[in-house]
């Protein structure tokens, strides 16, 4: 018998020259991984090497291994990827103000993000389980149910990042991340 831990160790391979976060979520088969802290579309590449080193170590295992935000339907919480972000100017001094206007940029394109964060987030974003309405733009400090998430210490600090909580874990992390960037950034 396989167990979880066991292909968490061999993906997380300190020898190999890599390294992701993983820990259990609200279902006993259902994992989380995280990359970075990254630059740029290093993350997404981050996210791709990581996918396929699950695949393959699964598929050796003779595990099955699945992206689908919801693989099971049910009323339980979805699988995401979200998005932790921040710009040089969010994490100075001051950066709260930034960080807020980004985020009014993104209440104005969230139809765009929703279409570009992966198939099945209609299934998803339901406004329960710490998800916010797939219809409805939100955001809000230490606010598990929005779509956008200020924590609490980057509030008490004035200055950090954000987490888009609306891409589906099946996403394109590039088009999830650029679309992101070029929303705050250029939009």
């Amino acid at each position: 018998m396989v167990f979880v831990d066991e292909i968490v160790m061999e993906i997380n391979d300190p020898t190999a020259g890599w390294r992701a976060a993983f820990s259990a979520r609200f279902a006993n088969t259902t994992w989380e991984f995280q990359v970075g802290p990254v630059e740029g579309v290093t993350a997404g590449d981050q996210v791709w090497v990581a996918r396929y080193l699950l695949e393959r170590i699964t598929e050796i295992s003779g595990v099955n291994v699945s992206v689908d935000p919801k693989p099971v339907p049910g009323d339980w919480n979805r699988a995401g990827a979200h998005c932790n972000y921040s710009t040089k100017s969010m994490r100075n001094n001051g950066g709260l103000p930034v960080i807020k206007k980004a985020i009014k940029k993104l209440q104005v394109k969230h139809k765009e993000h929703i279409a570009a964060y992966g198939e099945g987030n209609e299934r998803c974003l339901t406004g329960k389980h710490e998800t916010a309405d797939i219809n409805t733009f939100s955001w809000g400090v230490a606010n598990r149910g929005a779509s956008v998430r200020v924590g609490q210490n980057t509030e008490k600090e004035g200055k950090g990042y954000f987490e888009d909580r609306r891409s589906a874990s099946n996403m394109d992390p590039h088009a999830a991340t650029s679309m992101i960037a070029e929303t705050t950034i250029l939009g």
